[in-house]
């Protein structure tokens, strides 16, 4: 409460007159670079709206997904604004947890989020979060190692002939590893990955009635060919390493191959993070010649919980983060090659974006690669190329991930992994009533 002095009559009074309630929202995020980085940036967005406040909950990757999941399932109301996944936002927004964006501003321009996001991240026509950052997969790779061992990466390269360079690119004693991929069980975390290299193996999740296929010839190339890939030409720990692991492996010089998420170009280019930043090049995810690449399509959103009560000032600041007007903010401040990539089709066509980010076309190519809805060669009953969007894959990607990534730290045999992969599967998918 605010006291002025009014007068009355010629006397003075003191008057109550009420403040401007403030509004704070609670934000819960992913430890991610760009996350971080719009974190550095809230003053900007607090600085125009006065009236708002924003207090963060940052993350790492797993928990986030748990307790992101745990509180909007039991209606805890904990976090206004979360920052969720292409495969939350189409079961929750169908559960009715989450708010339509319907009121982003008349600027904000919803036609020009690249098509295969917005598809992901809206249900019957309605948006229901907002992309921060889109992405799929490639292949990085250290362009002076390849140099040295006469090698010359194609722009569509193989599994043999990524297999095959990574062994011969491997120099332990020098701390230099062939490839680092992920080994951190989650379905997130090594599950993307191996599912995505699956799908380029023909393998796939489930049949077109629901039937786990860990149990077939597909799973066991893919998963052998990464646990022997990784054994001979891995950095060591790696079933401990998930994306920011291997992430700062690669910018600390330690490997010559790191197949993973787009986003993380800027970074491994970027002469603030990495010290081979003049040295890194671009390639599409290894396939085997079956139409499929070893790539994935996802996207970091923000969303709104149903029930909330900030339902404005979310709104708002959603809009805020995920405007053409964030990422002109972003390059004033970093430059453009550290903008938000994969969600605005406008961005792809920036001359000054072009020319600063060396992996643009790179992105969207492997953005425009992946098909949801035609993940893997033989036909599937789920959507997504990563995952199977449906509400139980959570749990199950997770288990599964514990047996693979246990295969890689070479407590279990891949037999073994993929027969408990296959059991679990089995008996999860017969308790939800999918197979009898």
């Amino acid at each position: 409460m605010k006291h002025v002095l009014g007068a009355v009559c010629g006397a003075s009074v003191l008057l109550a007159v009420p403040a401007m309630a403030e509004t704070t929202l609670t934000i819960a995020t992913v430890n991610n670079g760009d996350m971080i980085r719009m974190q550095g940036l809230t003053g900007e967005f607090t600085k125009a709206n006065p009236d708002i406040s924003v207090k963060w909950v940052t993350l790492e990757e797993n928990v986030l997904r748990q307790r992101v999941t745990t509180d909007i399932a039991t209606k805890g109301g904990q976090f206004d604004v979360l920052t969720i996944g292409t495969y939350e936002v189409p079961i929750w927004a169908k559960k009715g947890w989450l708010v339509p964006l319907a009121n982003l501003g008349a600027d904000y321009d919803v036609a020009d989020l690249l098509p295969k996001i917005r598809d992901a991240v809206s249900v019957d026509g309605k948006l229901y979060a907002a992309p921060f950052y889109g992405e799929s997969s490639m292949v990085m790779y250290r362009t002076d190692l390849f140099d040295k061992a006469g090698l010359k990466m194609p722009e569509k390269p193989t599994w043999d002939f990524v297999v095959d360079a990574a062994k011969k690119l491997t120099d332990k004693n020098g701390g230099v590893y062939g490839i680092c991929l992920r080994g951190k069980a989650g379905w997130g975390e090594n599950m993307a990955f191996l599912t995505a290299m699956s799908n380029s193996y023909g393998a796939r999740w489930f049949d077109e009635k629901w039937e786990p296929q860990f149990n077939t010839p597909e799973w066991k190339t893919t998963l052998t060919t990464y646990v022997n890939l990784m054994k001979e030409a891995g950095p060591p720990g790696a079933s401990s390493n998930g994306f920011n692991e291997n992430l700062a492996l690669f910018n600390a010089g330690k490997c010559a191959m790191w197949i993973d998420a787009t986003v993380a170009a800027s970074f491994v280019t970027n002469p603030k993070d990495s010290k081979v930043a003049d040295k890194v090049g671009f390639a599409l995810a290894p396939n085997t010649g079956l139409g499929k690449n070893a790539n994935w399509l996802w996207a970091w959103n923000l969303a709104i919980p149903a029930g909330s009560k900030k339902t404005e000032a979310a709104e708002k600041f959603i809009a805020w983060a995920t405007s053409k007007d964030y990422t002109k903010l972003v390059a004033s401040k970093e430059g453009w090659s550290n903008v938000p990539p994969g969600t605005r089709t406008s961005l792809y066509t920036n001359p000054e974006y072009l020319k600063a980010a060396p992996f643009a076309k790179m992105t969207l190519a492997s953005i425009d690669a992946a098909d949801p809805n035609k993940p893997t060669v033989k036909p599937v009953p789920y959507v997504g190329v990563q995952y199977a969007a449906i509400p139980e894959f959570q749990g199950i990607g997770t288990q599964v991930g514990q047996q693979f990534s246990a295969a890689l730290a070479g407590s279990m045999t891949v037999d073994a992994a993929l027969a408990a992969a296959q059991s679990a599967t089995e008996r999860e998918m017969k308790r939800a009533g999918y197979i009898k």
